[in-house]
């Protein structure tokens, strides 16, 4: 019969590897909760992880312990508590205590004296401990029963075998052996002038300190007896330092230390407070009610004619969401859709009935709340749909509101915005239509407080549909001249392969930066530029610096750029047509950069290569899809300094954009009439990019 497990959680450690381990997590109203999210994320790993019988989670307490008494200088070098730190323990202890894990603290003794007790208290009766720590000053109660379990080192377990492997002594012998060697990380002075090893060869000899000093002329070393007749008293002291108290006034209690399920809605309450998403979204369903939501499903006949109705009528404002929002265009299909026009009743409709309730989506009559218009209005073009009349996008409107944040899924704004988690267990999906009913008024509200409401109705939801046309329209691509384009990179490529390995000699991997490497700067002895932690740079700036001198710099050069362009774009632009409409449907993300710009993706458009002759050639296999339409290339040149011109009516600054003249030279000028000289200093001392800043 296996023996029952104690796990005891040296906390205060725990705490400060889970501060320094993750930076700069806090609640939206400022409140710090790094250390409590990495606190709990190691508590959860081991419980789920080795399901003890029994848990308790030691603190230390201040700092006047009996150690301190008998060396004032113990722990003195130790800084105090980051306030960052401290003012998490409290939430820290309510979540142990939400876990129904014992905590224990007790003024004038270390966590480690706590811990060192109650291990060996439980170990008498025959139950298996393990002490959770990184402190090696533990390791001396490591016994038949008392196991020191590091989870920092993928879970390494210390027991007796291990800690004789490591210190060649039995554990009793460790504060021998730190009386010699002592501990800088505590402040143990030991024996100045003695490290580990010799520490150990001691005790491994004479077996304990006391026997050291009384045999010290039996020591080889003359400078290691020296050392030792020179500082016996901070060796004793030393030993006396490191010895943990294992009669610590604390019990191992069976009935308090019992491994019990969490309460759960206390849990549900710290986690929603301190905003851990992720952590609620893994709490048992069961536990609390995420969004109580009533579900209609909307069968056909009287069923589904009631729906079209009540859906249908002028001035009606619902929400829609769409089941398969997130998946992949190309492979999409709509196999329900849900309706809200009142809190907390929520419609489904079967995705086979979408062209019958084709009406409620081009009504112009009625008002509507998506997540993400373009993917919505894409979806449903699909279907032969159009979504049309007053819209109004929850993710748009997030996005506007916050434009660094870096997810706006729906998920995240329900969150942000109702305080209501999503359940990894339970997608009911039937809530989100919800959530958007109740978020609109929410996000209204904050557009108009900060003056984007405007902007949101007239130019964001406008132009997501202009978007979603794009991408559907897709851009055509002519096949024939990128396959000619590949042909001719190869040929190219190929003459470059050969031409650099007559160069170097022998035939290499040019693609290794460290066959690069050898070939270069040990073989042909080419200057080293610059140094790296795995040997000599080949970037491509050492390369430039090369070229001058080596033919070979500027052929690998070439390589890389040819080799670039044919497998990013020559070869890979014709396997991303749609094997029906033969054209690329690139996604063109709205609501994704911080600058408010668009960007592009799969594959990003707005970065196929123009600055070189083949780049330029690469271009030309984007053509117009008909025979009498055209590809309009439009560019706004410094327009951040044409809107400045505009806004101020600067004379000088309008009339050089008219004359299409130097408009930095323009600035440059205009600064030195109305400011003087040192403006002019200032200002010309600066870059490009700074000036036009």
């Amino acid at each position: 019969m296996s023996k029952s497990k104690l796990f005891l959680i040296d906390a205060t450690s725990f705490c400060y590897r889970a501060y320094y381990a993750i930076k700069e997590l806090s609640t939206s109203y400022g409140q710090p909760t790094n250390a409590v999210y990495g606190f709990i994320v190691m508590l959860k790993k081991i419980l789920d992880k080795h399901k003890p019988d029994y848990v308790c989670a030691c603190f230390d307490v201040g700092k006047d312990t009996f150690r301190q008494k008998r060396y004032a200088d113990y722990k003195i070098h130790r800084p105090a508590m980051p306030d960052g730190l401290s003012g998490q323990i409290p939430k820290i202890k309510e979540v142990l205590s939400a876990y129904n894990i014992e905590i224990l603290e007790l003024e004038g003794f270390e966590a480690d004296d706590i811990l060192a007790t109650l291990a060996n208290k439980a170990s008498g009766e025959n139950i298996e401990v393990f002490i959770i720590s990184p402190d090696k000053d533990i390791l001396q109660v490591v016994d038949k029963n008392i196991k020191l379990f590091s989870p920092h080192k993928e879970d390494k377990v210390y027991d007796l075998q291990e800690v004789k492997k490591r210190f060649g002594v039995s554990p009793d012998k460790i504060p021998d052996i730190m009386g010699l060697m002592g501990d800088p990380t505590d402040n143990i002075p030991g024996v100045k002038g003695i490290g580990e090893k010799t520490a150990i060869e001691l005790i491994k000899k004479f077996g304990t300190l006391e026997n050291v000093l009384k045999n010290k002329d039996k020591i080889n070393s003359d400078r290691v007896k020296r050392l030792i007749e020179e500082q016996k008293k901070e060796a004793i002291m030393s030993k006396e330092l490191a010895v943990l108290d294992i009669n610590v006034p604390v019990d191992f209690n069976e009935e308090t230390f019992r491994s019990t399920n969490p309460d759960y809605d206390k849990l549900f309450e710290l986690f929603k407070e301190l905003e851990f998403k992720k952590l609620l979204s893994e709490l048992p369903t069961t536990s609390f009610e995420t969004v109580a939501v009533e579900l209609s499903k909307v069968g056909s006949g009287k069923q589904l004619d009631d729906f079209l109705k009540r859906y249908n009528k002028k001035g009606l404002e619902f929400s829609l969401f769409l089941e398969g929002l997130d998946i992949e265009l190309s492979e999409s299909s709509i196999s329900s859709l849900f309706f809200c026009c009142e809190q907390g009743k929520v419609d489904v409709v079967p995705g086979k009935y979408l062209s019958k309730i084709k009406s409620i989506f081009e009504s112009k009559d009625t008002k509507k709340i998506v997540h993400s218009l373009k993917t919505s209005f894409t979806l449903l073009a699909k279907e032969g749909i159009q979504i049309k009349g007053e819209i109004f996008d929850t993710q748009l409107a997030a996005y506007l509101l916050d434009p660094a944040k870096f997810n706006n899924d729906i998920e995240d704004i329900v969150w942000d915005y109702l305080k209501v988690p999503t359940q990894e267990s339970n997608k009911e999906v039937s809530a989100y239509a919800d959530s958007l009913f109740k978020l609109k008024p929410i996000l209204i509200k904050d557009l108009k407080d900060k003056s984007l409401y405007e902007l949101f109705v007239n130019v964001e939801v406008p132009l997501a549909v202009v978007l979603a046309r794009m991408e559907i329209n897709g851009v055509s691509i002519d096949k024939k001249v990128l396959k000619e384009l590949s042909v001719i990179l190869d040929k190219r490529i190929n003459e470059l392969i050969s031409s650099i390995y007559k160069q170097a000699g022998e035939n290499f991997n040019i693609n290794s930066p460290k066959q690069l490497s050898h070939v270069l700067f040990e073989k042909l002895k080419l200057p080293v530029i610059k140094k790296t932690k795995t040997g000599f740079s080949t970037d491509e700036e050492v390369l430039k610096k090369l070229s001058g001198k080596s033919e070979i710099a500027a052929e690998i050069i070439e390589y890389r750029q040819l080799v670039k362009l044919k497998t990013t774009y020559v070869d890979v632009l014709p396997k991303l047509a749609d094997s029906e409409t033969g054209k690329i449907h690139a996604s063109f993300n709205q609501a994704v950069t911080e600058t408010g710009r668009l960007s592009s993706s799969n594959p990003n458009l707005q970065n196929i290569p123009i600055r070189t002759e083949m780049g330029r050639l690469i271009r030309k296999a984007f053509v117009a899809s008909k025979g009498d339409y055209c590809l309009l290339s439009a560019d706004y040149s410094q327009i951040e300094l044409r809107v400045l011109a505009h806004l101020s009516k600067d004379a000088s600054l309008a009339s050089a954009f008219k004359k299409d003249e130097d408009v930095h030279l323009n600035i440059e000028n205009l600064l030195t009439k109305r400011i003087g000289k040192v403006a002019k200093k200032i200002h010309t001392g600066r870059s490009r990019n700074d000036q036009v800043a």
